[in-house]
Order: C-alpha cells, then sequence, then structure tokens
C-alpha cells in the first residue's frame, strides 16, 4: 500500500499492492497502522456500497456539516468511476478546489473531514464501497451542484441519472463560509 498526496490538503491516494496467484488476487484497502503514520483518520464507523448503472451516471456532491463531518475512504470494487473530493474547509489553503481520482481496483481515495464527495461511472456499472468516520445525520447532511461554474469540476461525461436531490442543489453562494470543523 502506497499513500500518496494529491494536490487537495490531507486528501490521499491509496495505491493498493496486488498480489495474485492462480487462484485470484488480495488486496489490502486499509490498514490502521499505516494510516495511522500519516496522520490520517484510523477509526471508521459505516460502510456503505454504491451500485451505480449507467456510463456517466453521476451521484453528488455531498457534505455533512461540523460535528458530523466525515473522513471518507473510496474504493472501487468494479468498475471504474472519476471520484471528486472538493475542500469545504474555510482555514485550508485549497478551499474550494478540487481533486479528481480514476478509481479501479487497483487505488483508493481518501478523502478529509470537510469535504464534498461526489463521482461518475466510467462504465456501464461500477460499485462503490466506502468507509465513514461519522455517522450519516440527514439533518446536517447537504450538497452542492455539481456543475457549480465556481468549482469548475471537469467531468468527464455528460452527467446522467442525476437524483432530483442532486439535481436542485443551488451554486455556492458568495456567502458561503464552508464547513467548519
Amino acid at each position: 500500500m502506497e499513500i500518496l498526496p494529491t494536490r487537495l490538503a490531507g486528501a490521499f491516494e491509496i495505491r493498493l499492492q496486488v498480489h495474485g496467484d492462480a487462484r485470484g488476487q488480495f488486496k489490502r484497502h486499509f490498514c490502521a497502522r499505516r494510516f495511522a503514520e500519516a496522520g490520517l483518520v484510523t477509526e471508521f464507523v459505516q460502510m456503505n456500497h454504491s451500485i451505480s448503472l449507467g456510463q456517466g451516471t453521476l451521484r453528488g456532491l455531498h457534505y455533512q456539516l461540523q460535528h458530523s463531518a466525515e473522513a471518507k475512504l473510496v474504493s472501487c470494487t468494479y468498475g471504474r468511476v472519476f471520484d471528486v473530493a472538493v475542500d469545504l474547509r474555510p482555514a485550508s489553503p485549497t478551499f474550494l478546489q478540487w481533486q479528481a481520482l480514476e478509481l479501479d481496483q487497483g487505488n483508493a481515495f481518501y478523502i478529509p473531514p470537510g469535504c464534498a464527495h461526489g463521482f461518475q461511472c466510467l462504465t456501464d456499472e461500477a460499485h462503490i464501497v466506502y468507509l465513514l468516520s461519522a455517522f450519516y445525520d440527514p439533518e446536517r447532511e447537504r450538497g452542492m451542484r455539481h456543475d457549480d461554474p465556481r468549482l469548475g469540476i471537469a467531468w468527464p461525461l455528460p452527467a446522467i441519472n442525476l437524483s432530483d436531490r442532486d439535481r436542485v442543489f443551488a451554486d455556492i453562494g458568495d456567502d458561503f463560509e464552508g464547513v467548519l470543523l
């Protein structure tokens, strides 16, 4: 496992070591010791599994407010996705900047608390498994438009199959203060 910094403060690409033989493959997606050595969150309280259908399907951008802000460890276990984090931490040097990684079975994306997250399917079907450091709190959940001009995210495909909720998120206003941690 390699833990590589991205240009987004506190976000890392996790490159997985693949061990294979005639029986198949083995990969370690998480190691508390390695994460602690890198200064990353090591306690996760939820694991979610998302299956998305349709090349271009887009989910997000979602985040949770202070006290519910969550670190995420995102892995693509089937297919490929364009995975995006947007830094919403006002004290961060990368505030309102985004980082994208193409995820497949060889890597994962560590996203620190205080970031929005979304992804787009690059294949007809994609399975995402992600660990969360905070419990889901619907009252503290928020979202932002995937195509907000202030962010300028360069999604690789036209966005399709957005949920009704994701379709109506507002653009980031001038009064947006970010997510305090």
